[in-house]
């Protein structure tokens, strides 16, 4: 059995105040990419050992096998379902540490396709609890539609909003950028002198000519001084056409949208690239 656990952006993000628990709360909308993983479970072979293994190929993909969010799905759902031995294979195309989600997809994939292939009638509601216990953004993979996230993003509220037919491109160069370094410069909005809180779901329903001003992601201006290479990403994406262009999450990849295919690769033949029409 094989699924696609597709990658995000975010459509504005601000970081509205620290946390006792250290976490910090925040506002953003959650739309789904048509940059997909492909990610298989097959009953394990008679003789593999262990209950659960992953084969992998396409990019690389760090860390060892009990960090990884897959086989961390598999050993949440075991303690509370007997499963049989498994086996995932995973073709890897969402790049890491590029503010796509592509990992937390993998797992929350991960959690439906248990679900299903061992007939276990998970309640949706118990599949966003396991998801949640994975990572803060991994429950909104279980959806399929544009979300606002709020607390620490495990907060959801699927909303009427769509971007169909128009095109994004991702930028991703070869900048890793970890959550504690995006955070280490961040200004929660609760500490700003002058503060006046904005809805993104109303931002979203303006022209979206009118983003450029309007839809922000705070990390940019934490990170930007830091990465220049981002803001000019970002600055030739505007150059050749773009309606939006923003960083995506904590970064490192940027995103444009356009009303057509604009062919940008001869831009960036060193990055990741992708370009795709929305749906």
């Amino acid at each position: 059995m094989i699924v696609f656990p597709h990658c995000k952006i975010n459509l504005g993000l601000h970081i509205l105040e620290k946390r006792a628990d250290g976490f910090h709360n925040l506002e953003t909308v959650f739309y789904p990419i048509p940059l997909c993983d492909a990610l298989e479970l097959v009953e394990a072979p008679l003789d593999q050992t262990a209950p659960v293994e992953i084969g992998m190929e396409g990019l690389a993909v760090k860390g060892d096998l009990q960090h990884n969010l897959i086989y961390k799905a598999y050993q949440l759902i075991a303690q509370d379902y007997a499963l049989k031995p498994a086996t995932f294979y995973l073709l890897k195309n969402i790049p890491m540490g590029a503010g796509l989600g592509g990992g937390s997809s993998d797992g929350a994939f991960a959690i439906a396709l248990l679900n299903q292939y061992f007939e276990l009638h998970i309640p949706f509601e118990k599949q966003l609890h396991y998801a949640a216990q994975l990572g803060s953004d991994c429950a909104y993979f279980l959806y399929h539609e544009a979300c606002l996230a709020a607390g620490r993003g495990e907060i959801l509220t699927p909303i009427p909003f769509s971007l169909k037919d128009y095109w994004i491109v991702l930028v991703k160069p070869a900048i890793h950028i970890s959550t504690a370094e995006a955070f280490a410069h961040i200004k929660p909005r609760n500490t700003w002198t002058h503060y006046t809180p904005v809805a993104l779901s109303k931002v979203l329903l303006e022209p979206i000519q009118t983003w450029k001003n309007n839809l922000v992601n705070d990390f940019e201006n934490s990170l930007f001084p830091s990465y220049p290479e981002l803001a000019e990403i970002k600055n030739t994406l505007y150059q050749n056409g773009a309606l939006y262009a923003a960083m995506s999450g904590s970064g490192s990849t940027l995103f444009g949208i356009f009303t057509s295919n604009p062919h940008l690769e001869k831009y960036y033949p060193k990055h990741f690239y992708f370009a795709g029409k929305l749906a």
